[in-house]
């Protein structure tokens, strides 16, 4: 992914929040660039990441897996890394000074303070040394804009040695905005063109969140960078309704046929 940041070739992400290795080695094989595997708000523990990790990684498709972690945690960080995934999204990440705290939590010494262990990323230790040695600047490192004060730090946080990308979390931040459940609410507009804007300046990517298919284009005509399109609840939700439109509507077309007909 971070590859394709570079190069803006706008890459398209899914968004994943039921813990099963199936659903990843589905969206993976469904021509997205990259997997996001919430571990913020859901109950998917690390061995679960570990395993939808392999199964993005065992699909044909040349998909990357980025991992929300609870919180800008130095342990969490690590014994995410260490499981060989792509990338970490961080929330709430509100200065400059969290923003350093982000990088240096998953970056080995000298330039870090990242912990040093064999694990699933070194190939259980066949390459130990190697990883070690490159390991450091080869994630996507995601800073998500969600609140007042890094609304407020955003210009700061981008320019941050390290920070590959920033994000905006639309829901915690309309919250934040006090507009939460308004359907494009200005002040949030603005929020996000802030967000492009510093992130521009810093030549940094920026990316959102849209579970509306609809949203897309205003989303890259406003100017973000890439953007996770959908979530796997919110597909399943939205199929089962539209299926059960149209049986219903198949069972009335059939009373309605039956009463028509009758003499």
């Amino acid at each position: 992914m971070q590859r394709a940041l570079e190069d803006e070739t706008y890459p398209m992400g899914t968004w994943l929040s039921i813990g099963h290795p199936a659903v990843a080695e589905v969206s993976a094989s469904s021509d997205v660039d990259f997997v996001l595997i919430d571990t913020e708000h859901t109950t998917i523990s690390l061995e679960t990441v570990e395993n939808m990790t392999r199964a993005v990684d065992a699909s044909e498709s040349p998909t990357d897996t980025i991992v929300r972690v609870p919180w800008n945690d130095p342990v969490r960080l690590k014994r995410v890394l260490d499981i060989g995934v792509d990338g970490v999204m961080v929330p709430m990440i509100d200065s400059a000074a969290e923003a350093r705290e982000l990088v240096d939590a998953i970056r080995y010494p000298p330039e870090g303070s990242r912990g040093i262990a064999s694990g699933r990323a070194t190939e259980y230790g066949d390459q130990f040394t190697e990883y070690v040695e490159n390991a450091n600047g080869s994630f996507t490192t995601i800073a998500q804009i969600e609140s007042r004060e890094g609304l407020q730090n955003v210009e700061e946080i981008a320019a941050v040695e390290g920070i590959n990308a920033l994000f905006v979390g639309p829901a915690d931040l309309s919250g934040a905005l006090g507009v939460f459940g308004e359907e494009e609410p200005p002040e949030l507009a603005d929020a996000m063109d802030r967000v492009i804007e510093a992130a521009a300046t810093a030549d940094v990517a920026v990316g959102t969140l849209t579970v509306d298919v609809a949203d897309v284009e205003d989303r890259i005509d406003r100017g973000f960078d890439f953007l996770i399109v959908g979530k796997d609840t919110t597909y399943l939700s939205n199929a089962h309704r539209e299926s059960r439109t149209v049986y219903d509507q198949a069972i009335t077309n059939r009373r309605n046929r039956a009463t028509q007909n009758q003499p």
